[in-house]
């Protein structure tokens, strides 16, 4: 008889679900993508519907529920803080207390009223519910997926329990703690304070800061390490704590942290500056500086080779890239869903790992087969929606599709892309994608304004054949789910003019770098992802038959949404965008749609 384990997380942001069946992953997904409502932390009902039913199986089959977090732990934290900096905070209190008093606290039974009115089931018949904390869910995440037998483990986040920062000696089936640093002082809520100060929205603008970073000059990296930051030789690290508000405030930055910088916070949606680029260049800077001291520190101090990263911070690819290419493990790897979503699966692998004390077989590869963990829509199911909703489409097999799509895209078409299952985490890789030609230097403006409505600066991500990837980057090996940052290879750059070489700033952008000018960053970086036949066969062959076709095997691949709204989950999903935005093609599984005749 089979075992299941149902993994939770929820409350915070990017609530999600995640099933274990013998300790393979069966199923995983947000809850966002169901509910439409971006980083949803509502309990995820649906996310927990999608996994049983992808295994067969009802909520009696569970054998554990495990939930990502501690609370009572985090609310002794909380309280020592706000003692700590009493009188100051009051406000913030007054806001967080009765929300812990009324629902957070008694967590335990909150969560098993849901699951009752999920199941129908009366509490006494549910099954057992366990926690774990919530740097344990992030390596568990991060290290039990990995192809490493054994490996260090760094979590880099804003907060969890207490911990900000934790290091992890993983062997085997066991996950050993070696130490931590704790709140207030931390890496992930240090970015998040510059997102907040550079007006974007924190928990999501973080990746905005990234893209911001290369249009900058790193000017005001002396004055964080002077004013904000005691960064150790070994990597570790203490906050400054007069600058900023978010212990025991309502927003993440002071007055002080103003001064500093000599100007207010930036309004959301006003004009960027280039001080905005500076900033953003001089926080990645510092973030590399102090994820590499720590990377070298672990190194040293267990004689690892390998090192996985879970957390969100391990979602700065740049800075993964970095740390790949200084070459202090001999590899790296990331957990795709690395932020708090991942920790619903890293609380069901810490159960079947660790408190159940299964033993561990590493895949070569790794056990995330490439993300793709989430609902799919068969042929006859796409079909007869498309038929109810009286739409005129072209239905093909694969090879005629592949050989239209290839002619498509090469003529500057933007296409939607739905087809298998849809990917767990925060980015597209191919399921759920937007797709373009990376050789047309129109296509990143034509993408970023027409179709995603989103800032004009941030630049899109190359899919290629894994077994191309080192022809066109400064890379020689897989990054499947998009989570390094590698340079172009100088003989696929352009020269630039003496002219061209003098623009500053966002004036950099128009300008092509390279061969692949619409994922080609103004740094020469791209954010690569390699497409591999055994995890993504279609989207494989629809590359080869473009390499075919223009002797280039990479596409633009960006996430099938618009700005603010979720990766699209159903074929629903995928015509509303599909019809909302400039994209000029749309394919659902085997199913060709064409603007021009839904327009007519």
């Amino acid at each position: 008889m089979s075992s299941y384990i149902l993994g939770l997380s929820a409350y915070y942001h990017d609530s999600a679900a995640a099933l274990l069946r013998d300790g393979k992953i069966v199923a995983a997904a947000q809850e966002e993508r169901f509910t439409r409502k971006k980083h949803d932390p509502a309990f995820p009902t649906h996310a927990i519907n999608y996994c049983l039913e992808e295994a067969g199986i009802r909520l009696p089959h569970i054998g554990h529920v495990v939930f990502y977090d501690k609370p009572l732990l985090k609310f002794e934290r909380l309280l020592e803080t706000y003692l700590h900096y009493a009188p100051r905070g009051f406000r913030s209190f007054v806001t967080a207390m009765p929300v812990w008093l009324k629902e957070k606290l008694f967590l335990k039974k909150t969560l098993q009223t849901e699951l009752s009115t999920l199941s129908g089931l009366k509490e006494k018949e549910l099954p057992p519910l366990l926690f774990t904390e919530h740097h344990q869910a992030h390596a568990a995440s991060a290290f039990y997926p990995s192809p490493f037998e054994k490996a260090a483990v760094i979590c880099l986040d804003g907060v969890g329990e207490w911990a900000t920062t934790s290091v992890w000696q993983g062997e085997g089936n066991q996950l050993t703690p070696l130490w931590q640093i704790d709140f207030p002082h931390s890496l992930g809520l240090l970015y998040s304070a510059f997102t907040y100060y550079t007006g974007f929205k924190v928990n999501s603008g973080e990746y905005k800061l990234m893209g911001l970073a290369p249009y900058g000059e790193p000017k005001y990296v002396d004055l964080i390490l002077d004013q904000l930051l005691d960064l150790r030789e070994d990597g570790t690290f203490h906050l400054n704590m007069r600058y900023f508000d978010f212990a025991t405030g309502l927003t993440m930055t002071n007055r002080r942290f103003a001064e500093l910088f000599a100007s207010p916070p930036r309004q959301p949606e006003s004009k960027l500056t280039q001080k905005e680029m500076d900033i953003a260049r001089s926080i990645q800077v510092v973030t590399e500086e102090v994820v590499l001291r720590l990377a070298r520190t672990v190194q040293q101090e267990t004689g690892n080779d390998h090192v996985c990263l879970a957390g969100g911070v391990a979602l700065n690819c740049v800075a993964n890239g970095r740390l790949l290419r200084e070459g202090l493990f001999k590899d790296i790897w990331v957990q795709p869903a690395a932020g708090d979503a991942g920790g619903a699966l890293g609380a069901a692998l810490s159960t079947w790992h660790e408190y159940q004390e299964n033993t561990r077989i590493p895949d070569p590869h790794d056990s995330m087969q490439g993300a793709y963990l989430g609902p799919s829509f068969s042929r006859e199911t796409v079909r007869q929606w498309l038929d109810k909703q009286k739409l005129p489409y072209t239905e093909l097999d694969d090879p005629q599709l592949m050989e239209r799509l290839a002619a498509i895209l090469e003529d500057g078409n933007v296409v939607g892309w739905f087809q298998g299952r849809m990917e767990f985490g925060p980015r597209a890789l191919g399921s759920r994608s937007i797709i373009g030609d990376a050789r047309n230097p129109k296509m990143q403006s034509t993408m970023n304004l027409r179709i995603k409505y989103r800032e004009s600066f941030r630049p899109f991500a190359p899919a290629i054949k894994h077994d191309k990837v080192s022809e066109w980057f400064g890379h020689d090996r897989n990054s499947p789910y998009m989570l390094i940052v590698a340079e172009v290879q100088a003989d696929k750059r352009l020269p630039m003019t003496t002219e061209e070489q003098a623009l500053f700033g966002i004036d950099k952008l128009n300008i092509p770098r390279s061969q692949i000018p619409a994922v080609t960053h103004v740094d020469y970086s791209a954010r690569l992802q390699t497409v591999h036949p055994a995890t993504n066969p279609r989207f494989y062959q629809l590359l080869d038959a473009f390499e075919n076709r223009t002797g280039c095997p990479i596409l633009v691949n960006t996430s099938f949404n618009v700005r603010g709204e979720p990766i699209v989950c159903t074929p629903e999903d995928a015509y509303r965008c599909f019809m909302r935005t400039g994209m000029d093609y749309l394919v659902l599984e085997n199913f060709l749609l064409d603007k021009s005749q839904l327009t007519n």
